[in-house]
């Protein structure tokens, strides 16, 4: 028995050794409010409202179909992404170590943000919101229909607007890179 366990315990350690980090990473799954913890993943499951305040995300948050993320404060070392999401909201002096990207859904705000990958707003239905965000990598919002704002971020990269029906509105970004298509008067 006594070896069993040995033999047990090196195996585990040689898992840990060999496995990539985010293998051993933990999900939880968010329904409610979650306050001022570290969780590896996150997860919002299909349908569920998730509100975090100054929760710290280790890996990534990804919000499902019908799903609500709101967050403030937060603290990301990976992504945000939403697809098929019904509202995702981040703001409150948050910071996002990747992307946030969010497609298919409904609607959207990020502000008041720092972004260090891309913030992405792809076939979305409802009012979208990108304010007074610091964003490393670039603003892309594609083919969305129901209307975006965007409005004081500084870009490092492009903003990248086109096919949206309206166009979008706002206007004092500051862009390092370029201003295309629709984005260009803003």
């Amino acid at each position: 028995m006594k070896a069993f366990r040995i033999g047990s315990i090196a195996l585990l350690a040689l898992l840990a050794a060999v496995l990539p980090q985010s293998a051993l990473a933990e999900e939880r799954s968010c329904r409610g409010t979650l306050g001022a913890i570290t969780v590896d993943n996150l997860r919002v499951p299909k349908g569920a409202t998730c509100t975090l305040q100054g929760t710290r995300v280790e890996g990534t948050i990804t919000v499902k179909r019908g799903a609500t993320l709101l967050a403030s404060g937060i603290k990301v070392v990976g992504n945000v992404q939403a697809e098929n999401a019904k509202n995702v909201v981040v703001n409150g002096a948050s910071r996002v170590g990747g992307s946030i990207q969010i497609k298919q859904g409904g609607g959207a705000t990020v502000r008041g943000t720092r972004v260090k990958g891309d913030i992405q707003y792809d076939h979305m239905r409802k009012a979208l919101r990108a304010e007074n965000n610091r964003v490393i990598g670039s603003i892309q919002v594609v083919e969305n229909s129901g209307g975006v704002v965007i409005a004081g971020n500084t870009v490092n990269g492009n903003l990248d607007c086109k096919e949206n029906e309206p166009a979008p509105t706002g206007g004092g970004n500051r862009v390092g890179g370029s201003k295309t298509d629709q984005c260009e008067p803003l």
